[in-house]
């Protein structure tokens, strides 16, 4: 069942090209890889490892990621939760999830694997 605000979005015209469900650090804090669903025409991927660069890559493209999860038995339905942004020059970029302060990246809400 999707929350109110997940359902806003997808009712009212929120394109977004993946879902983040997982994320693994580095000792020193940044993003090793993420865990992520992506769009794949009109049908989602099966989930796929994505290191840093690529999603640095991917969100530098114009690509739409949020924070979630896919509902279970529900093959396209995500519970969506914060857009992820890029932060800053491609030498000191970090990523961040809407409403972090943080000056390095830090995807708030997403589970830490």
């Amino acid at each position: 069942m999707l929350n109110f605000s997940a359902f806003k979005k997808l009712m009212f015209g929120a394109k977004y090209d993946g879902v983040v469900e997982a994320v693994h650090y580095t000792p020193q804090g940044q993003i090793a890889w993420v865990r992520a669903y992506e769009r794949r025409g009109p049908t989602w991927s099966d989930h796929v490892l994505i290191d840093r660069q690529t999603l640095v890559d991917r969100l530098q493209s114009g690509k739409r990621f949020y924070a979630g999860k896919r509902l279970e038995f529900q093959a396209s339905e995500f519970d969506l939760g914060a857009p992820l942004k890029l932060l800053g020059s491609k030498q000191g970029s970090h990523i961040i999830t809407n409403g972090s302060t943080a000056n390095k990246d830090d995807l708030s809400g997403v589970p830490v694997v």
